[in-house]
């Protein structure tokens, strides 16, 4: 295969992806977490203030907001509560930014998410050109089919959140610091430092980042190093440029931060700064960010700090979700390994599988000896060392994830997805050689072409996409549900079906972003989990989210003490008579429609 044409096949994935992920979001209502985003984003572009939502860095959300710019009449509503005098008030405010002030909000909401997609494809560009240099051109292509063929990749980088920003942050960065340790010239270490910036502009978790290039660089420093003496030179060599690319990132995040609090006033971030951290456990290092909020050259990093702390809060803090049954706010410690299982396409896995296998059986067939095998560790290592740092940061991630009480999504692991396909196509790529080379690449392209359907198929819903061993989109709201199934994307489908089948008038107990009367207007009603059933007349529509739904249904986890079992009375007595997206179930209270 030329260059030529893998560069064609190439654009031609990220071409289908970009495609793809564009005409999917036509009927995707706002999400939930975009209502905090996409308003906050426009905030700190048009006010340079960062009151809304500090519990994220700005680069996402100021790239989701730059197209507002240039839609005419877009009205900021100074005058509301929310916004001057709530301590973050971010949801009010997104509400009544997007829905109540005659901003044209379909409109807003499309832009906003076209800086995504763009992100989403750039992205795909670094992953093929990083398993092009490892492992070939064909590495490369295998790489990006599986990136571009990835449904948590597709369902999340069309929208205004952070998680393909973060894994767009973590893969570039570590391409270009890889890229730094092997030559370290100034054009190397710059372009380190500033993705390394870009990345902590990101998200929050990409602190994490700091300790990997750390560990990664000590162990570059040993393989280098023949003796101590040069071990010493070879660190103190690295630690003063590692040093200077953490300072250059940093820099970067101060500057940004600088623009964002130009326009907050010194003595509201100071009073907004103490609330947010009131709870937080180290009273030392709270009264140390509160001190620095009005200093105006330490504000910029006051922010950054109070946004990395709040998140800090919020791991160990948990939040109230649903999972195989249950429902519990401390979370799962089993909750990532299921629900990445659950959630991939099983061809990828059985494909990790193999490359898995096959890699373990030719380092066992080496036969390594207790002699020369330090030699031996120090060779692989060195030959491998890209490959053996990406697994270092994919192992380092998952021992994080599952230590925090936060099980929300899948989406929280998407900053290993990238490293996962490389890996997964220099694996392959090995695999792909005599002895039965033709039945080989016959069952890769059969499991290819089953992932390709298998993803296809759930078109547009990707954030519903379950594998075939869960049951599919159809049963996915029986494992999980949140950001994995329903996360109010599914609003105007149900308008859409209100108008199809001349319902005037339906109850909703709805999870999202989105404002039910914006769409539903007069056929919309309220309803909520533990109203009493006997308020809804016979013969009503009633709707409520899975989101909702489980949680109204499922048993309490030990140790979980808030109401449960309140929708107990609706499954137990009526079956849905249609689903919208796989997200919003629809009942009818009808004793015609009532379970026998």
């Amino acid at each position: 295969m030329t260059n030529k044409t893998a560069t064609l096949l190439a654009i031609a994935l990220i071409a289908f992806t970009g495609i793809m992920a564009t005409a999917s979001i036509i009927n995707d209502s706002l999400t939930m977490d975009e209502l905090a985003h996409l308003p906050a984003g426009y905030s700190y572009l048009t006010q340079k203030d960062m009151r809304l939502n500090p519990e994220h860095p700005p680069l996402i959300k100021d790239l989701s907001a730059f197209p507002l710019l240039f839609i005419r009449n877009i009205r900021f509503p100074y005058e509301i509560k929310s916004w001057t005098q709530d301590i973050n008030g971010q949801w009010d405010f997104g509400n009544h930014f997007l829905f109540k002030t005659g901003n044209p909000a379909e409109k807003m909401i499309f832009w906003s998410r076209i800086p995504m997609i763009l992100l989403l494809m750039v992205l795909g560009i670094y992953v093929f050109l990083f398993a092009k240099n490892l492992f070939g051109k064909k590495a490369g292509l295998l790489a990006l089919f599986f990136y571009s063929f990835s449904p948590t990749l597709l369902a999340h980088g069309r929208l205004v959140t952070t998680d393909v920003g973060a894994a767009a942050g973590v893969f570039i960065s570590t391409y270009y610091f890889i890229k730094f340790l092997k030559k370290s010239s100034l054009k190397n270490l710059v372009l380190a430092g500033v993705f390394l910036g870009l990345a902590e502009l990101a998200k929050f978790s990409l602190v994490l980042l700091i300790p990997f290039f750390a560990l990664i660089t000590v162990i570059w420093i040993l393989l280098k190093s023949t003796s101590f003496r040069e071990f010493l030179k070879t660190f103190g060599f690295y630690f003063v440029r590692c040093l200077m690319i953490i300072v250059i990132g940093y820099v970067l995040v101060w500057g940004v931060y600088q623009y964002h609090t130009f326009g907050y006033p010194p003595e509201r971030q100071k009073a907004d700064t103490e609330f947010l951290l009131s709870s937080f456990g180290n009273r030392p290092l709270a009264n140390a960010v509160v001190w620095m909020s009005d200093k105006p050259v330490l504000r910029p990093a006051a922010q950054y700090t109070l946004g990395l702390f709040m998140v800090l809060q919020r791991a160990s803090g948990g939040n109230t979700g649903y999972f195989l049954g249950e429902v519990s706010a401390a979370g799962w410690k089993y909750y990532f390994p299921v629900v990445y299982f659950i959630k991939e396409p099983l061809a990828f896995h059985i494909l990790s599988l193999v490359a898995g296998l096959y890699v373990l059986w030719v380092m066992l067939k080496r036969k390594p000896s207790i002699k020369g095998l330090k030699e031996k560790i120090y060779l692989g290592v060195k030959a491998h060392f890209p490959e053996i740092a990406m697994l270092l940061f994919i192992n380092i991630y998952w021992i994080t994830s599952m230590r925090s009480n936060l099980n929300i999504g899948v989406r929280h692991l998407l900053p290993i997805f990238p490293f996962a396909v490389l890996l997964l196509s220099g694996g392959l790529t090995a695999w792909l050689k005599p002895p039965i080379l033709k039945i080989k690449t016959v069952f890769l392209v059969i499991l290819m072409l089953w992932q390709a359907y298998s993803v296809i198929s759930v078109y547009p819903h990707f954030i519903a996409y379950f594998n075939e061993l869960a049951g599919g989109p159809e049963n996915g709201y029986k494992w999980v549900v949140d950001s994995n199934l329903d996360w109010g994307q599914d609003l105007k489908r149900l308008k859409i079906w209100l108008d199809k089948n001349n319902v005037d008038k339906i109850y909703l107990d709805y999870f999202g972003g989105s404002d039910t009367n914006y769409y539903l207007k007069e056929k919309y009603s309220p309803w909520w989990g533990d109203r009493n059933p006997n308020e809804i007349p016979e013969g009503s529509y009633l709707a409520v989210s899975a989101t909702l739904l489980q949680g109204g249904t499922g048993k309490a986890a030990p140790g979980f003490d808030s109401p449960t079992g309140y929708y107990n009375w609706l499954i137990e007595n009526y079956r849905p008579i249609d689903r919208i997206g796989y997200s919003i179930f629809i009942f009818k209270i009808d004793p015609l429609n009532a379970i026998d």
